[in-house]
């Protein structure tokens, strides 16, 4: 492989490292020949060298224009992958999307600065994702996997669990990493529920109540969703509205969005 410019702190670059490590994320992915894999962040190829041979066409999303010249390079000699040069919160999963008639396998190793926006971002398109395995804080793999009642669990746990089924496959020591990085990681396999079990007459307003519901931990429910919901309105779906938001299933908060909605439709 040709030589590469040192790891760019600004893109919060670190490169996987561990061949044993690379193999288990890979594997996690469960990949084959008739799947289209779309790696977002390839870095210098760790992943994307184990993943090439395995799929039948692979996507790398990158941002760094060096390494973008590397795999456009490489792509020159093989029909099976594409490049996309691109800001993965700028890139539309629909132009991949197109040219399948299977659901896509997506895995990357997120940069921890901006990781639960490209989660966020990755859910529009949950419909034609049949899994993604995903490199995060551990922390952050901590909070997404998280039931109700915990310290851990939030707005990311609520909003993710709503949509898919997450598990925490397994952590990954800085040393996996060049350079390592001050914390330790984690990876994360989410697969799009294919029927909701808590279902959301809106997506947006979905995002609003939850986002209201945890803005002050520390209130309850009543104060943190006033404006929205009334206390009776809580109430009605057998929600006592002085508890806070950590105690609530995401079915609850399914609910509490829904009446939301309706109320909306209503004025």
């Amino acid at each position: 492989m040709s030589k590469f410019a040192a790891p760019r702190k600004s893109l919060g670059q670190n490169f996987l490292q561990d061949p044993n490590i690379i193999n288990k994320i890979v594997e996690g992915l469960g990949i084959t020949k008739t799947d289209t894999v779309v790696e977002i962040g390839p870095g210098r190829g760790a992943l994307t060298e184990l993943i090439i041979p395995q799929a039948g066409h692979t996507h790398l999303i990158e941002f760094d224009r060096d390494l973008v010249q590397h795999w456009q390079s490489r792509a020159e000699s093989n029909d099976s992958l594409t490049v996309h040069g691109v800001d993965v919160m700028k890139f539309d999963l629909d132009e991949i999307i197109g040219t399948t008639s299977k659901r896509l396998k997506v895995i990357g190793n997120l940069p921890y600065n901006i990781s639960s926006p490209v989660l966020f971002h990755l859910m529009h398109y949950a419909d034609a994702i049949e899994h993604q395995v995903v490199m995060l804080q551990k922390e952050v793999v901590e909070r997404m996997a998280s039931g109700s009642g915990s310290k851990q669990y939030g707005r990311l746990s609520v909003m993710l669990q709503q949509r898919y089924q997450i598990e925490n496959l397994f952590k990954v020591p800085p040393t996996a990493f060049f350079p390592p990085p001050k914390v330790d990681s984690a990876i994360a396999r989410l697969t799009p529920l294919r029927d909701i079990p808590h279902p959301v007459t809106s997506q947006t307003n979905f995002e609003k109540v939850v986002k209201q519901a945890f803005s002050m931990r520390r209130k309850t429910l009543r104060n943190t969703l006033k404006g929205l919901l009334s206390s009776e309105q809580i109430e009605s779906l057998n929600i006592d509205p002085s508890a806070r938001a950590e105690t609530l299933e995401v079915s609850d908060f399914a609910a509490l969005s829904n009446t939301y909605t309706m109320n909306e439709e209503s004025t």
